[in-house]
């Protein structure tokens, strides 16, 4: 059985466990019809403890008028999560780990992350974020990898405005990369960004961007 006739009959079964979905929270059930011929869906499960866990697939396709499946459009990948919060009335802190592998090519990804957010002074709270990521891609060249990164922010809450500032290196190029932002908020959902990418090197290269976020 095909992958598209796979992915077709669980769109048709798992629309009936929405509702149970709804009502215990365990069941992670998200269809989505991304066009008039392109199909993507998350299922999965998760478990409310200490540290709580989750896993499962994310399967997508993209099909001709005919309804066969365009060549290297499918999509299935299998993951699976961890993570624990603790939560004081000084801060935050999360950590946490992710594993997914791509069954239909063979590559797979385990990230470990750490994450934490603390109230630095009266006018001041800092955030701080790291992460390992192992990648493995049998196409690649370097078919191994590991990727670090580092990022810490300091936020004034009382005028919207932030100063962050991150890091990474990976072993498969072996550049080390950097940049620092500003942001200002500017009206509720209006903001200003101001970046600087690698700067002090011949790669230095800067943006500024104006977003305006809109609900409806």
């Amino acid at each position: 059985m095909t992958i598209f006739r796979v992915a077709i009959i669980l769109f048709a079964i798992f629309p009936s466990l929405t509702a149970a979905a709804k009502a215990d929270d365990l069941l992670i059930w998200s269809p989505a019809k991304v066009s008039d011929r392109s199909y993507k869906a998350t299922m999965g499960f998760r478990l409310p403890a200490e540290w709580e866990t989750s896993a499962g697939a994310d399967l997508a396709l993209t099909a001709t008028k005919g309804g066969a499946p365009l060549p290297d459009s499918e999509q299935a990948m299998l993951w699976g999560r961890i993570s624990k919060t603790s939560v004081t009335p000084a801060g935050q802190s999360q950590q946490g780990a992710r594993v997914s592998v791509d069954t239909l090519r063979g590559s797979g990804a385990l990230t470990l992350s750490r994450s934490r957010s603390w109230i630095l002074s009266d006018s001041l709270d800092m955030q701080s974020s790291r992460s390992v990521s192992v990648r493995y891609d049998p196409v690649d060249a370097k078919q191994s990898s590991v990727t670090a990164s580092q990022a810490l922010k300091l936020i004034h809450p009382w005028t919207g405005t932030s100063l962050s500032a991150s890091a990474g290196v990976s072993n498969a190029s072996g550049d080390f990369s950097s940049t620092v932002a500003v942001n200002q908020a500017i009206l509720p959902n209006l903001n200003l960004d101001a970046s600087v990418s690698n700067p002090f090197s011949p790669d230095e290269a800067g943006s500024v961007n104006l977003r305006y976020r809109l609900q409806w």
